[in-house]
């Protein structure tokens, strides 16, 4: 198993206007007022964009063996179609090299959420347009960086893209309409579906998933539990990995929202395409509980357990486990990455001795990666871990205030401090690769 970190082109960059990038909904997004808390951008965040290199020499000097980063559309395709901006490729080219050069893998996510504005103002993920212009974009990536990047991921979170950002609304572009969503969920599976036919063997989607649990033992809570199952993870896993979508979640959407008439024939085939892996995103289960009120789907979130990250997230290691233990009985022996995992704390400013001392961090890594172990004991083929995140950043509608970083930045000077957790991820990495992790 290999292990690595990650992050994304909208929180890390910054460079948001130069060398020829066009605008993303989430430059339009977060530049709107009430979006993000205090009013906060990716116009600068980690200044990355400027700063690879020493960013690059700091996984290497943490041991971190692949690195997983977004390749932003805009920055490449400014207008989302047609023109092919060389200076973003340049950019991705010098990155991949540069990871190459210090013996780090590097894996590519070809969307996290970056549309291009003006693709948004034609309608965006609501519009089937959008997964053809996203194949255009996927195949001027692989023809130019193919050489240099083999292993790609083609969406990250397509729950995320559909449902945050088109029925509740908290994420770009800001639209709240069911309808939307669904129709956004279906063209960006078709996405891709496109995408991974023309990348090759080396290819995966990354879904967020998580055990739903009901509140209690109710018959309605179950029910709901259920609901919320279908809708959070078996929407994407049965069209990616068995070309259907699950009848039940069908017909409730249908009596709910009107009837899926953009699903066409073939579309299923497609977003079936052979997959190299199954990306996963990991962070806690999803506790639920039956609320009329609360439609389509009638479900209300219930309180997470005692024990929570500074996200409001519950502490559940064993959940993990849960998830990739059902996950190989319901699909089979799957080649699976832990494309995220990882946790919020607040973390205490830089010591006088320059150490950031984050325990719970630390704890949380420790007990994740424990879980990990366990289900790959059981049989379970997981063959990379990725950490999120390498970098404090712009963390979407919560601006800079919520920080998952292994490596603390001073976002007033740019400076990197490896965290306790980096240093301890250092050394469980070295460990991992002279075979001395204990049982």
């Amino acid at each position: 198993m290999k292990f690595g970190a990650a992050t994304a082109a909208y929180q890390i960059e910054g460079a948001t206007r130069v060398d020829g990038r066009g605008e993303s909904i989430w430059d339009r997004f977060a530049h709107t007022p009430g979006h993000v808390a205090r009013g906060e951008t990716g116009d600068v965040a980690c200044d990355h964009y400027n700063r690879w290199e020493s960013d690059l020499d700091l996984m290497a000097a943490l041991g971190i063996e692949t690195y997983r980063f977004s390749i932003a559309w805009p920055r490449v395709m400014p207008n989302g179609d047609g023109t092919v901006n060389a200076a973003g490729l340049d950019f991705y080219r010098r990155l991949a090299q540069g990871l190459r050069e210090r013996g780090i893998e590097p894996v590519a996510t070809l969307y996290h959420w970056d549309l291009p504005q003006a693709l948004q103002e034609q309608g965006g993920w609501g519009e089937r347009e959008t997964a053809e212009r996203f194949a255009e974009y996927v195949a001027a990536v692989a023809d130019e960086l193919g050489d240099v990047i083999e292993k790609w991921i083609t969406i990250n979170e397509p729950w995320v893209v559909a449902f945050q950002g088109h029925a509740y609304g908290t994420k770009a572009p800001g639209v709240r309409d069911w309808p939307t969503a669904l129709r956004a969920s279906h063209h960006v599976l078709l996405a891709h579906g496109l995408a991974a036919q023309m990348l090759g063997p080396h290819v995966g989607i990354t879904l967020n998933l998580a055990p739903v649990e009901p509140e209690t033992d109710s018959a309605a809570d179950r029910q709901a539990a259920e609901r919320w199952d279908g809708h959070l993870n078996r929407w994407f896993l049965e069209p990616v990995l068995r070309g259907e979508y699950p009848r039940e979640m069908v017909e409730l959407y249908e009596r709910r929202c009107g009837r899926l008439e953009w699903i066409e024939d073939g579309d299923l085939s497609l977003i079936a395409a052979p997959t190299e892996f199954l990306g996963v995103n990991y962070y806690a289960p999803t506790r639920v509980r039956a609320d009329a009120r609360r439609g389509p789907l009638e479900v209300a979130q219930a309180p997470p357990g005692p024990h929570t990250t500074a996200m409001g997230w519950e502490v559940d290691p064993d959940g993990l486990y849960r998830l990739l233990s059902r996950v190989r009985a319901d699909y089979g022996d799957l080649a699976i990455a832990i494309t995220e995992n990882g946790a919020s704390y607040d973390d205490p400013p830089t010591a006088d001795n320059g150490r950031v001392d984050d325990p719970q961090r630390t704890a949380y890594l420790k007990s994740h990666l424990a879980a990990l172990r366990r289900a790959v004991g059981d049989g379970v083929r997981v063959e990379s871990y990725f950490v999120w995140s390498l970098l404090d950043n712009f963390e979407w509608e919560w601006g800079y205030d919520k920080r998952f970083g292994i490596v603390h930045v001073d976002f007033e000077t740019q400076r990197r401090t490896p965290k306790d957790s980096a240093l301890w991820y250092r050394d469980y990495i070295s460990r991992a690769r002279n075979g001395g992790l204990e049982d």
